[in-house]
């Protein structure tokens, strides 16, 4: 038996909690009557309007910051996807029929993102609570008087001192996110070109304060000649810490690839040391050795998305045959596989992270079909440059990237 036909758009206007509907650009969609009458507005003088434009800070008095505070959270939720709770708010609103005139109000905002059917986001919901009145407390009641005036000055002194907190954390995610990006630069390679082909590689960092900094990339021609060895990895963890174990893990790549009989040996050597560096477990990586005089790729994976090579008539193969359980993932040491594929010249080889293909609550199958699809319309140009720019244009979401992403394009 099925169930009713609801009709959610009714279901919004009855709820008994003020909610609004914001677009991306921060322009009320909708706002049920609830949220209007809270906020003395009709719905004429909300709907299409920016949200600032509808409630701005009141000019005359600095301490009034509970905009820039919601401004700061739907920034968040709208680049990240994920919900934000924010702390108790203090708002200045105007009157509408009496310009220049401002009444203290006290308001408990939750922004919470609504998906599109691509995982991206489309709408933001925003659930005001009021709490001014618990706030003045007024005298009268039961326990009134003193006692409402000293509940009133201790809620507002809470209530600053979380507006505080919540500034200094977004002051330390900032600061940790561009000593994070300094260190990501400082250790990863500078683009240099090869002896044989050209390469193009893109290092691009979340959105998040904290999502930066776990991705790799490396390529170097190896010592013996005529051979080329190419990776990308990605750690667990974000921030500063992440920034370290990869820096770690990305050299002693670097140095196991030069020495290696081929990419699974590099791999094997990578999870023994890995053993050893706090927060190295479940890292993945992918290394291709290219033989340029053999036109044949080496490949293997621990636990990372396959590489892509895309042949000259424009089809696409994945590398995939060669594919492991990421860092630390075994309790004891195992040989790792390696496959072999052939290429022909004007063919493209493209190694990646996850935060180029992966979309919340869609299947990896998708993402790569995506990629897939991209190499395939764009890889014909013989500057692996465009195609990485066309790539990273193609592939990100329009919210932003939720998780940094590495890229490597080499035109074979």
């Amino acid at each position: 038996m099925s169930g009713p036909d609801i009709g959610y758009e009714a279901v919004f206007h009855a709820l008994p909690g003020a909610v609004a509907l914001l677009t991306r650009d921060l322009v009320y969609a909708d706002a049920n009557e609830a949220f209007l009458s809270m906020s003395g507005r009709t719905r004429e003088q909300v709907i299409g309007r920016y949200v600032f434009d509808v409630f701005p800070d009141n000019p005359s008095d600095p301490a009034a910051t509970g905009m820039r505070n919601l401004y700061a959270s739907l920034r968040r939720v709208a680049d990240s996807g994920e919900p934000d709770t924010m702390a108790l708010q203090r708002y200045d609103v105007e009157y509408p029929d009496r310009p220049g005139v401002w009444e203290e109000r006290y308001w408990s905002p939750v922004n919470v993102p609504v998906l599109a059917p691509d995982g991206t986001v489309a709408l933001l919901l925003h659930r005001v609570e009021e709490v001014t009145e618990l706030i003045r407390a007024r005298g009268g009641r039961p326990g009134g008087g003193d006692r409402a005036q000293v509940l009133e000055a201790e809620l507002y002194t809470r209530a600053r001192e979380l507006q505080e907190v919540n500034e200094r954390l977004r002051q330390a995610h900032a600061r940790e996110r561009e000593v994070a990006l300094h260190l990501q630069e400082a250790m990863l390679p500078a683009p240099r070109p090869l002896v044989h082909h050209r390469a193009a590689v893109r290092y691009r960092p979340a959105v998040g304060a904290l999502n930066v900094c776990g991705d790799w990339y490396d390529l170097v021609d190896l010592p013996s000649g005529g051979r080329t060895a190419v990776a990308v990895g990605d750690v667990v963890g974000h921030g500063l810490r992440a920034a370290g174990v990869m820096g770690q893990l990305r050299s002693a790549l670097s140095a196991a690839s030069r020495v290696a009989d081929g990419p699974a040996q590099a791999l094997e050597v990578l999870g023994l040391y890995a053993r050893s560096v706090d927060g190295a477990e479940s890292t993945t990586a992918a290394s291709v050795f290219i033989d340029w005089n053999a036109h044949t790729l080496t490949y293997s994976s621990a636990g990372h998305p396959p590489p892509v090579l895309r042949h000259p008539d424009g089809t696409v193969t994945y590398l995939d045959q060669a594919t492991d359980p990421p860092l630390g993932a075994r309790p004891v040491h195992a040989a790792r596989p390696q496959a072999h594929t052939a290429f022909a010249e004007g063919s493209v080889l493209v190694l990646y992270t996850d935060g180029l293909i992966e979309r919340r609550r869609e299947d990896i199958d998708t993402g790569l079909a995506r990629l897939a699809a991209s190499v395939t319309r764009h890889g014909a140009a013989d500057d692996p440059d465009q195609l990485a720019d066309a790539l990273l244009t193609e592939l990100i979401a329009p919210a932003g990237l939720t998780d940094d992403t590495a890229l490597i394009v080499i035109l074979l």
